[in-house]
This record gives C-alpha cells, structure tokens and sequence, in this order.
C-alpha cells in the first residue's frame, strides 16, 4: 500500500488521524467507521467508494474555529515558505553561479546567499514572510494581544533581515553601501526572529480554547508535543549558531534546521496533516474517475 493510500486512510473521516483532530477541537466524531486498508484495492466497495468521494469533495484547507481570527491557510503559507528557503536559495544560487564562489557549494550560512544570483529569492520570502506575520492575527481569547506582539515583532524582524545583509562570503566583494553595522543589525533581528518563533512553539501554540480543568484531547497532546519539540530544538539551533560563531564555523545547517523546526510547529498548528489527506483523497477519487475530474473543473471554472 502506497503513501497515498495510507493518508486515505489515516485521515478518512470517522478514523485514523484525522478523526482524532477533529475531536480535539471540540467537534463531534463521525459515526462512520475508519477505512480498512483492503478497501483501496482496485475492489473498492461502494460504500468505501462513496466516503473517498465525502472526503475528496471537503475543503483542501480546514475550515478555522469559530474564535480563530486567521486561518489554517495562513499559518500554512507561513509554514512553507519557512522550510522552503534554504533549498530554493541553495539550487537557485547553484543554477546562477556567482563569481568568486564554487558552484553548488554550500556557503557558511543561509543569510550568506543575499550575496549570490538567489538574492532575489532571498529577500522576497522574507518580506513575504514579514507580510503574513504582520497579518496574522491569532485567536479572539486572553492570549490574542501575545499573538499580535509576537508575529509584529517577528514580521519587523524578517524585513531587517532581509534589508540588512550580513557580510559577504570570502571571495564576494560587498557593496559599496555595507558597513559592519549591518551585520550587528542582522545579527540582532535574526536572533529575535527566532525568539519569537520558539515563543510561538513553546507557549502560544500549545493553548487551548477549552475551559480551564477540561481534558486536553489526546490529538491535542500530540499536537502539543510537536510545538514544544520544535521550541526546543529552535533553542538548541540558535545556542549552536552563536558557540559557532564565536568559533568561525559555518552555521549553514542549524539555521537550515532552525527553520525547518519554525515551519513543522506551523504546519501542525495549520492543520496541513488534513490538507494532505484531502489530497491524496482527491488524488485516488478523480485517478479512479477522470470524468468527475474534468466535470468538477468545469463546474469550478463556471462557478
């Protein structure tokens, strides 16, 4: 049984993963029960047929609660264009080599390729990312004020980043205009990036809109436990940049690690578990039926 046939399953409405999520946040269980494995085979029983079909036809992104002032999407986007960065950057500067450096040739650090042909890419996540935390805007509950200050003081953060480079890599003659002041201030809003990150990992993200002594939901626990992880190993990246700093060592890979911690915490809390699920869902419907396919494109293109 392939990857997709697993998600279909894990995630089906009724059972599996997905169901626990969905209870977790304060909805009730579906009646229907959980897709045995078997039932992916070519021999699809109808009624198997007809909840892959349910499922197919849910929204790619789950809908927000009712106290949520954003979205699962948004904090998604946030998520992706996080874990996206240091590869774009890498195969992007690999693609447009820069006189004075090895092509394909990891650099010291990921704020290093502002100096190369991905500075582009560089500084447009970054603002784009800037551009999602100064709107997002948390939950309506006693923790909303901590979510707004938090994503403003991270948005300000990646524009500094990004508009203060840090210095180029040997063999790369900076511009004109660089001073060491801008490695200072690069520096400094690079580390309070990810303080707030590891502050939305380790206490925004694992509260909850349940009342106070109610029993946290055992797909809540879990969620939980990936913030907190995250949080942590964000906490171990930044010490691990600052000793190698001190050493003159790269620092490519914990900040590489640091941001892919950032974005797993945000993926989870942006529920792309279920987003996945839909679309292997749609995947196995619409190979199954490519006529439902091309209807249902229609019928979006009309709508």
């Amino acid at each position: 049984m392939g990857v997709l046939a697993w998600a279909q399953t894990a995630f089906a409405p009724g059972g599996g993963v997905a169901s626990r999520m969905h209870a977790a946040e304060g909805h009730s269980e579906p009646s229907s029960r959980p897709l045995d494995p078997g039932e992916l085979a070519p021999s699809m029983t109808p009624d198997a047929q007809g909840r892959l079909a349910a499922r197919a036809l849910e929204p790619l992104v789950p809908p927000r609660e009712s106290d949520d002032l954003s979205s699962h999407g948004h904090r998604q986007l946030i998520g992706w264009l996080g874990l996206a960065l240091p590869v774009l950057l890498w195969v992007i500067a690999g693609l447009r080599p820069t006189e004075g450096l090895e092509p394909w040739a990891l650099l010291a650090s990921v704020s290093a390729y502002y100096f190369t042909g991905a500075v582009a890419a560089f500084v447009g996540v970054l603002v784009a990312l800037s551009v999602f935390l100064f709107t997002y805007r948390g939950y309506d509950n006693a923790s909303h004020r901590w979510d707004r200050l938090a994503a403003i003081v991270a948005g300000s953060a990646a524009v500094l980043v990004a508009f203060f480079p840090t210095e180029a890599p040997p063999g790369v003659k900076a511009p004109l205009w660089w001073s060491p002041r801008s490695d200072t201030i690069h520096a400094a809003a690079a580390t309070c990036l990810f303080g707030a990150f590891i502050v939305f990992s380790l206490f925004l993200f694992p509260k909850s809109g349940r009342p106070a002594g109610a029993p946290v939901r055992a797909a809540k626990r879990v969620r939980n436990g990936i913030y907190i992880l995250c949080g942590v190993a964000m906490l171990a990246c930044v010490a691990w940049v600052w000793v190698a700093k001190t050493r003159g060592a790269p620092i490519f890979w914990p900040e590489s690690l640091a941001l892919g911690f950032f974005a797993v915490s945000w993926l989870a809390k942006g529920r792309a578990h279920q987003t996945a699920a839909t679309a292997a869902a749609r995947v196995l419907h619409y190979g199954r039926h490519p006529v439902r396919m091309l209807a249902s494109l229609r019928s979006s293109v009309r709508g």
